[in-house]
């Protein structure tokens, strides 16, 4: 099951200490990429923020980050925030508690953030009591679903407008698959929000100590 906007019941028992969107009436989104850096693909994506003047951020995969180290340090030079999306992309569901732990240490060793993301949305209690000692574990308010092949990006994008609203936490990723919807996505996204009064931050720790 593919949650692209998570319902308030589910958010209800999914506790505290996962974050849906940021607090607050500001009309500011906060535009998140998963599963980079590519070489080809975050590139991409980093050129349509310049050209926008928009900053966004990158949760990282570490194992994309050992083998493509220019185009992350590329990432932080240009002003965005990273976050920490595990070193081999886990499915925390599936995973042993103390592996899941492990993992996502290793990937701090070349992610340096206080930003967690679990791949696939999926993280067990136990492993976001543990987890959320030292992060800030960020969900999303609206996942575009450009990693579906039965959506095309028309699809994704009428998605996420749907679903944005002041303090909007959206997901598109840096990946291969993606990147050709995502250039289309990304640009009119940009636009129209921009043409609706809203303007793009990336997400520090403390936006959410208010919730």
């Amino acid at each position: 099951m593919k949650f692209y906007n998570i319902p308030p019941l589910f958010r209800f028992f999914a506790g505290s200490r996962l974050k849906w969107r940021v607090p607050g009436n500001e009309k500011k989104i906060y535009l998140t990429f998963d599963d980079g850096p590519h070489p080809e693909a975050t590139p991409a994506v980093l050129s349509i923020l310049a050209e926008h003047g928009i900053p966004a951020t990158f949760f990282c995969v570490g194992e994309n980050v050992v083998k493509h180290p220019v185009v992350y340090n590329q990432i932080l030079k240009e002003g965005h925030q990273t976050g920490n999306h595990t070193f081999h992309h886990l499915n925390g569901w599936n995973t042993d508690t103390a592996v899941y732990e492990a993992d996502i240490a290793r990937c701090r060793e070349v992610v340096d953030s206080g930003l967690f993301r679990p791949p696939y949305g999926r993280i067990k209690k136990q492993q976001s009591r543990i987890v959320s000692k030292e992060y800030t574990i960020v969900l999303w308010s609206a996942l575009a679903g450009d990693f579906d092949p039965d959506c095309d990006a028309d699809d994704c994008l009428k998605r996420i407008l749907r679903y944005t609203r002041p303090g909007s936490i959206i997901v598109l990723h840096d990946n291969i698959k993606t990147i050709e919807k995502v250039k289309q996505i990304l640009p009119a996204y940009i636009r129209h929000c921009k043409m609706k009064g809203y303007t793009f931050e990336v997400i520090k720790p403390d936006l959410f100590q208010k919730v």
